[in-house]
């Protein structure tokens, strides 16, 4: 619904309809039992027509959680509803598959799976499920290297030959592409363009002050060497959401940036800003000035969430059992398991192994071992590419130019916020200018001078309801191939809006930025492509060499490098 600046009460756009539950519904494996993993089986139970039908977790009490909430309820698991892990599944199911060969009756299989592990998990995951083409979804990032992402995007295409379209439905956690608030923001900007051309964007997002210390500073995410740095684990889906909203739809030429700079760095989270009343205290529980600490692990996790009645994230990331001893009633009990977990602390004698196996959620965050990145700004630079006569059915310029004119893009994530997640973004075009705030989408026209307020439904779940919005459509394009014959290529694209090529290229984008970053310079697209990109490429391609006919093996290079970077000959 819609407002205008001067008047009117705010209506919100209703939440889309449920899909209608088939007699044949898809059946969803969950990989991981985290707190993504219970993210998305939620999702899949609340806002689509799939059903979750088993799990792979090698956390007993975390399998049996996720399992009683969503699959078998409390009668407990039947056989092929839980597995150790996920090779477990692999194996499982091949059995499975060899019996049906041989006419044995087996019981239903699995049509798609969601990889809700750790980052670096999700390479030797995902590939090693390809082969038995099921439909995938995995979280984001795809990977934490340039060559586990390619491996993966490599491992997807059909077994027979290259760039064959793939078996199986693939999607990416990019979940802002699926929120009601960005998918109203690229309608209003690419298919009613109400600002005009794009001349620039500014986004940010706000991950907020204890959410930072929480993931980057004490958890799972706070080393690049164990797993990446923070703008390809926290930020590649906004990396991923500026792209998609300054493309053009159904565009099957590629207008992608020219240039990149970055620069950042950790300012906040160290011990150069240590209060010296900490002295040399290095857990929270322990340390004189915890309470001035407004960092401090007792007022994060019990003051602000605990002692509320809060046991769901993050206080279950500390410990998943003390929501359950909260749910018996029994606040002691849960109490006492949370500051067990907050007095763990680490010393010079403890090995690095032990230190980068876990998180440490009682460790000061100026004594921590985090090295990603507090704060960064990306800069992403367009340049004119206008399509060839021959590329359009117009000669002149401003019609061979319309969406891919020349224009920039300024992305910032910044760590101490008040806002979580909350993101914020600007755009700036030649007929208007657009101001969105997550709720709110405000549109300023220049020749009216009137300001109108859009109000998308704020859905329930993670990131403004784009968790329910990927699974909703990650699961009907599954629905479609099943039980409406409907191609995997077509279901892809009307169902999940993208294709391989272009979740990689934007992890690329990000892996260029951080070079841009790391090197202090302006990195070309194209050439940080033919450098970085290629060669590995190739090198993969040499490796299975009954997928290459030697006579076109350049030739399939040259496809990849058009298809994966978006880059056109000249």
């Amino acid at each position: 619904m819609t407002k205008d600046s001067a008047s009117g009460e705010e209506h919100r756009d209703a939440a889309p309809p449920r899909p209608a539950i088939s007699s044949n519904p898809p059946r969803i494996l969950i990989i991981g039992a985290g707190s993504r993993g219970n993210a998305y089986a939620r999702a899949v139970k609340e806002s689509t027509n799939g059903i979750v039908v088993a799990v792979a977790e090698p956390i007993k009490y975390k399998r049996h959680e996720l399992g009683r909430k969503y699959i078998w309820g409390e009668q407990g698991p039947t056989n092929g509803q839980e597995y150790d892990s996920w090779k477990d599944f692999v194996q499982s199911e091949k059995d499975r598959r060899g019996k049906f060969k041989k006419g044995q009756q087996v019981p239903e299989g699995i049509d798609g799976v969601f990889v809700c592990t750790l980052d670096e998990m999700h390479a030797e995951i995902i590939t090693g499920l390809a082969p038995l083409e099921l439909h995938i979804m995995s979280e984001k990032p795809l990977a934490t290297t340039i060559r586990d992402c390619l491996e993966i995007s490599c491992s997807l295409m059909s077994k027979k030959r290259w760039f064959e379209p793939s078996p199986a439905i693939f999607a990416i956690g990019h979940v802002l592409r699926y929120s009601p608030h960005n998918m109203l923001l690229r309608k209003l900007l690419q298919e009613e363009e109400v600002i005009g051309e794009i001349l620039s964007i500014e986004h940010t997002e706000p991950v907020g002050w204890w959410h930072f210390s929480h993931s980057y500073v004490r958890g799972n995410w706070r080393k690049e060497s164990v797993t990446a740095p923070s703008l390809l684990t926290k930020s590649c889906h906004d990396i991923d959401l500026i792209l998609w909203l300054l493309s053009v739809p159904k565009s099957t030429l590629g207008h992608l940036p020219a240039f990149l700079t970055s620069t950042g760095s950790l300012y906040q989270f160290r011990k150069a800003r240590k209060p010296v009343l900490a002295g040399n205290a290095t857990n929270c529980l322990s340390c004189p000035a915890e309470k001035e600490c407004i960092y401090s692990a007792n007022k994060i996790y019990h003051e602000r969430h605990l002692s509320k009645g809060n046991a769901d994230w993050p206080v279950k990331i500390v410990d998943p059992e003390i929501e359950d001893c909260l749910n018996l009633g029994d606040v002691k009990a849960a109490e006492d398991k949370l500051f067990k977990r907050l007095r763990e602390d680490y010393s010079s004698e403890t090995s690095m192994e032990e230190r980068d196996s876990r998180p440490w959620f009682g460790r000061c965050v100026y004594e921590a071992d985090n090295d990603v990145c507090d704060d960064q700004i990306v800069t992403m630079t367009w340049e004119d590419d206008p399509l060839s006569e021959e590329e359009s059915s117009k000669p002149d310029l401003p019609t061979r130019l319309h969406g891919r004119g020349a224009k920039t893009a300024t992305f910032h994530m910044v760590a101490s916020t008040e806002k979580i997640c909350q993101r914020r973004t600007r755009i700036y075009g030649t007929k208007g200018e657009i101001e969105a705030d997550s709720r709110t989408i405000n549109v300023h026209d220049f020749a009216t001078g009137h300001t109108k307020t859009h109000y998308p439904h704020l859905a329930g779940g993670g990131h403004g309801g784009g968790d329910d919005g990927l699974a909703r459509q990650f699961v009907l394009a599954i629905n479609a191939v099943k039980n409406q014959s409907m191609s995997v290529i077509d279901a892809q694209l009307q169902f999940i809006g993208c294709d391989t090529n272009e979740m990689v290229r934007s992890h690329m984008m990000v892996f260029a930025a951080e070079e841009a970053r790391k090197k202090r310079k302006i990195v070309s697209w194209n050439e940080w492509w033919q450098s970085e990109v290629m060669p590995i490429l190739f090198d993969i391609m040499k490796r299975n060499p009954k997928r290459l006919e030697p006579d076109n093996e350049w030739k399939d290079l040259q496809k990849e490098k058009e298809q994966l970077s978006g880059i056109r000959k000249p």
